[in-house]
């Protein structure tokens, strides 16, 4: 069984805080940077993060299992919706290069 690497930790909870806070600004002005870097969807920036599908959730580009010194590193941190995330779990994020080619292709 692996051991867990992920840390619950004061400035975590900060780092987290500030971020919510700046993905709210960003979606304030209109930025699709607030938007969830997985599906590409507005997030709901009204609701507490964490508490709907739809709510802010801290997504790491690098998981924290695999990568743990990256945990509190900012330009590791992504917007994304609640729901994204824990479907994402620690797999690698979807290319999301478009449309599948046609059946009749």
């Amino acid at each position: 069984m692996a051991s867990r690497v992920r840390t619950n930790t004061r400035r975590m909870h900060k780092l987290r805080d500030e971020f919510f806070e700046q993905g709210k600004l960003l979606n304030t002005a209109g930025d699709v940077d607030a938007d969830c870097w997985l599906c590409k969807e507005g997030i709901d920036y009204d609701a507490d993060p964490g508490s709907t599908p739809a709510s802010h959730n801290l997504d790491h580009f690098f998981s924290v299992d695999d990568y743990p010194e990256l945990q509190e590193d900012p330009t590791n941190f992504r917007h994304s919706h609640t729901l994204c995330n824990q479907a994402r779990g620690k797999n690698a994020p979807s290319l999301g290069l478009g449309d599948a080619v046609p059946d009749w292709w």
